[in-house]
């Protein structure tokens, strides 16, 4: 029964990923939605650094430009990526928004996730260094019992029998 209910469940999540990814990509093949989508994965070359499509510099001598280059691209029907090739080629890579996702432009996708990971070994590391639980702690040999003066080995033996504990050993 239960197993019937997670398979219903499944598929009601399912479709309502599948509705929402459709209700999102509806706009994405009009102009406007591809203008919109463009202008926000290029940035303005005006010095703002802001997106293309959010340059709200006042008197911006690039912005008007370059959104006209892109909306006759658009017009032109090329595709996304002869577009954005095409804005590379212009102004140089610093114009994309994102580093491509290829050759040594991939370390700048990487790395944040590897200093990361780096940086959480580290903080396990140094927790478990600092608490103590890098190893079990040892039982005292049979001949280390002659160490503890008599004094204490009352106090822990009387410790033990109110706590009816061996000691975690």
């Amino acid at each position: 029964m239960a197993l019937r209910a997670f398979g219903f469940w499944m598929r009601v999540a399912a479709s309502g990923v599948l509705a929402v990814a459709i209700c999102f990509s509806l706009g994405a093949t009009t102009p406007t939605g591809r203008m919109n989508d463009l202008s926000h994965r290029l940035m303005c070359q005006c010095g703002c650094s802001q997106l293309l499509g959010e340059c709200d510099h006042v008197g911006c001598p690039d912005r008007d430009s370059e959104l006209s280059m892109l909306s006759t691209e658009i017009a032109a029907g090329l595709t996304d990526q002869q577009i954005l090739d095409a804005f590379v080629a212009k102004y140089g890579a610093t114009v994309l928004a994102a580093p491509p996702a290829k050759g040594f432009d991939l370390i700048a996708w990487i790395a944040p996730f590897a200093v990361f990971a780096a940086a959480l070994l580290g903080t396990i590391l140094l927790i478990r260094r600092w608490g103590g639980l890098g190893g079990k702690p040892q039982p005292a040999a049979a001949g280390d019992v002659g160490v503890v003066d008599p004094a204490e080995r009352e106090r822990l033996e009387r410790i033990r029998r109110e706590t009816d504990a061996d000691g975690g050993y």
